[in-house]
Parts: structure tokens; C-alpha cells; sequence
């Protein structure tokens, strides 16, 4: 455990001495600032507020569950198959020879990364909520227990999201083909599935995070927080095992 411990603060080292977060974080400051422009300018069809008079539709717009599952899922492939392209993965698995121990370090030092990116955009779309609010009729509705789940969703939802990123990384070895695999399953994906199979509506990320947020309702909490688990381990597991079977170079 000591060792593994040792390796994951060596890889939030190398992820840290990049400009990788600095760069996730200013677009979560792009993400906020239009979040608080739809509420400061947007109206509905009546020229009404509408869309923020109530606790629960300000959750609703808060909720950045979802949206931090594709960033960082992004985040995660990137940071993890430049490895690869850079071949700064041989003297990663030089110092640690047990291949798994290594690669299970990276998806940690990743998966915590992620999740820390989400909470930071999750807390800069609250506040850039709230700021914005005061130009309405309404104030700030959301209870403190609501804001809890919403962020607790949200961190959940980054680390998710960076594990998957990570596996697809380790599986695919090209920060490209990683990218893209990332948007394809995440984004691309899923609506088609729906539009094919209505009844998988409930089981696509969008919907999972609603539910685990506190504004959705299509599944019960246990199958969202099973199911989302499933979208970060499959991944992982199959990145993984890649690892362990392939050349490193």
C-alpha cells in the first residue's frame, strides 16, 4: 500500500507540473461565465424568469454532473496516452516494475484529478449562478442539503469520467483516437441509443446524473450510482489488462 501510495503522488507530481489543469480550468471558467449569461440574459418565450423561479429549476441549471463526466473523461485520456506518445510511460514503469501496481497508481493519481476539476467547475457554475441571480426577480432557492448532493454528484461524476478517460488512454496509446473514443461514447453515443432503444433513456449518463444529483427521478439512486460505476470500471478494467499483455513502448 505504501508503495502504491508513494506512485500516486508521484503521478499527481507529473500531472501538476503541466499545464493540462490550468488549461481544463479555464474552460470551466468559460463554462461558468456562460452559465451565469443564460440566467443574467436568457428569458423564456413569455419574456419571463421562469427557468430560475423555483429551488428546483435552479438545481437543474446547477447540476454540472454530466458535463463533468465528459470533461474530464477528456482530461483523463489525454493525460494518460500522451504517455504513450511521449514515451514518458518507460520510465514510469522503469521505476515500478509490477506493471498494474504502476498503472493502477496513474488511474488514481487521474481519477482524483478529475474529480477535483469537477468540484472546482461545479463550485465556479454556482457562483456564477448566484452572482447573476440578483439581475432577476429571484434569489438563491437551492437548500444547503440540495447543494451538498449536487456537488457530491458532481465529484462522483469527475472521477467517473477521468477513470474512463484513463482506461480508454491505456487501451487506445493515442491521445487522438483516446479523444475521440471519449466523445463518441459520451456524447455521440448515447442520444442515438436512445433514439433506437427509448427504454435506455434511463441508463445513459445524462439521466444517471440527474437521478444522482437530485433532479431526475428515471431510476432508483442504487442502479444510477451502479451504472455509472460500470461506465469508469469497464474502461479501467480493459485499459488495464492492455497494460499487462502489450509492449510498454
Amino acid at each position: 500500500m505504501t508503495r502504491v501510495l508513494r506512485l500516486v503522488r508521484a503521478e499527481i507530481r507529473k500531472l501538476t507540473s503541466t499545464n493540462l489543469p490550468a488549461g481544463f480550468l479555464a474552460f470551466l471558467v468559460v463554462i461558468a461565465g456562460l452559465d451565469a449569461a443564460i440566467v443574467a440574459f436568457a428569458t423564456d418565450m413569455d419574456g419571463s424568469k421562469a427557468f430560475v423561479a423555483t429551488a428546483a429549476d435552479q438545481g437543474s441549471l446547477m447540476a454540472f454532473a454530466s458535463n463533468a463526466m465528459i470533461g474530464t473523461s477528456l482530461f483523463g485520456a489525454i493525460a494518460v496516452a500522451r504517455e504513450y506518445g511521449h514515451h514518458t510511460a518507460i520510465p514510469m514503469f522503469l521505476t515500478s516494475p509490477n506493471r498494474a501496481r504502476a498503472a493502477l497508481a496513474q488511474i488514481i493519481a487521474v481519477l482524483l484529478g478529475g474529480a477535483c476539476l469537477a468540484v472546482v467547475g461545479q463550485a465556479l457554475v454556482v457562483l456564477g449562478i448566484a452572482l447573476a441571480l440578483p439581475s432577476t426577480d429571484y434569489g438563491f432557492l437551492v437548500p444547503a442539503s440540495d447543494l451538498v448532493r449536487i456537488f457530491a454528484a458532481t465529484a462522483l461524476a469527475g472521477a467517473i469520467g477521468a477513470t474512463l478517460g484513463a482506461g480508454l488512454g491505456a487501451l487506445i496509446r493515442n491521445t487522438g483516437g483516446a479523444v475521440t473514443t471519449a466523445v463518441l461514447a459520451l456524447f455521440v453515443i448515447p442520444p442515438l441509443a436512445v433514439q433506437l432503444i427509448p427504454e435506455a433513456a434511463s441508463w445513459i449518463p445524462q439521466s444517471l446524473y440527474a437521478v444522482i444529483s437530485g433532479v431526475g427521478s428515471g431510476t432508483s439512486l442504487w442502479a444510477a450510482l451502479l451504472a455509472v460505476a460500470a461506465w469508469g470500471l469497464v474502461p479501467a478494467a480493459a485499459g488495464l489488462v492492455a497494460i499487462q499483455r502489450r509492449d510498454v513502448a
